[in-house]
């Protein structure tokens, strides 16, 4: 596949100059070089680059009346730096090389002026970074991962896959306030897009990480960290088992009421089967007990006899003396 751009014209060696024959025998070794540069540019982009980049200082030197030389050789050299970044990415999945030659194809479309090669180029350089990155996150070299990720954000803030990646990566790490930071950026600047499947999916990555940050911190008895983190995911959607796991930590503290109230929320979003609604009924039951409602909490049990609280709830319906 080529990009480059198509050759409009052809330069003619027997242009008159007014500064006499020195000058003219160096415009015609621009034009030499510019025409080396063309013949190469479908075979062989290192010389053309070679060629034109000659064709350029020989006119610098020369000066204005090498402008329609210099002019020639200005729409192309861009493209062919382009060309070598586009086939060392795409083609020979070069990514380290890619990196390389794209920051000097910004730097050459910048010099003179091409916007559409800056552009074009950045979104290598952007994607290079993050396959770089994702390389680092596989091989749990965080530090070089999150470097990669924010050098595709310098490029382009927006690049709202730089972005998720980091969240990613704070998740591997149990990372809560940058990981927090990042998901939050991350569904801002997705919802300015109005695509909800991105958004969606980031919701319920949010809620699974603050869920299992706050069932670890309520096992390790931080009562009141788990009740935080549990609550944080109700900034990114209403979930079940968000309120099982509330509900366990409040009936942990002895705090009954929030127990009971949690365990009936959890319940009434659980559309499953008598075994999916065990757990709810379970510590429904404990703040039953605890708040001295005997009777409610004998049912509440007999309704958790399922799966892995079986035993439990029996040992429960024993304790209370329930018929």
């Amino acid at each position: 596949m080529t990009i480059l751009k198509k050759l409009t014209g052809i330069i003619a060696i027997g242009i008159c100059l007014n500064g006499g024959l020195q000058a003219q025998q160096r415009i015609n070794e621009a034009i030499t070089s510019f025409n080396q540069a063309a013949g190469m540019m479908q075979t062989d982009l290192d010389s053309s680059i070679y060629y034109f980049e000659k064709c350029l200082n020989i006119c610098e030197e020369i000066g204005d009346s090498a402008n329609s030389v210099k002019e020639k050789a200005v729409l192309y050299l861009p493209n062919c730096y382009y060309q070598k970044t586009y086939n060392m990415f795409t083609v020979e999945k070069n990514t380290s090389g890619a990196l390389s030659v794209g920051k000097k194809t910004v730097q050459v479309a910048e010099k003179y002026a091409d916007d559409d090669v800056k552009s074009k180029a950045e979104k290598i350089l952007t994607n290079a970074y993050i396959t770089l990155g994702l390389g680092y996150f596989n091989n749990n070299e965080d530090d070089k991962a999150i470097a990669s990720f924010d050098s595709a954000l310098a490029i382009n803030p927006n690049y709202t896959k730089a972005i998720y990646n980091k969240a990613l990566l704070y998740q591997k790490e149990g990372n809560n306030a940058k990981f927090g930071e990042n998901i939050d950026l991350f569904i801002s600047k997705v919802k300015g897009t109005k695509d909800s499947a991105q958004v969606d999916k980031a919701n319920k990555l949010a809620i699974e990480y603050y869920r299992n940050a706050g069932a670890k911190a309520g096992q390790a008895n931080n009562y009141a960290e788990a009740i935080s983190l549990l609550n944080t995911c109700f900034k990114y959607g209403e979930d079940k088992d968000v309120y099982y796991r509330l509900a366990n930590v409040y009936n942990k503290q002895k705090n009954f009421t929030e127990g009971a109230k949690n365990a009936q929320k959890g319940l009434d979003l659980e559309t499953g089967d008598a075994a999916a609604k065990a757990k709810f009924y379970y510590e429904l039951g404990v703040s039953q007990v605890g708040k001295g409602d005997t009777g409610n909490a004998c049912a509440s049990f007999k309704k958790s006899m399922y799966g892995t609280f079986i035993e439990a709830s029996k040992g429960q319906r024993t304790n209370l003396k329930c018929p």
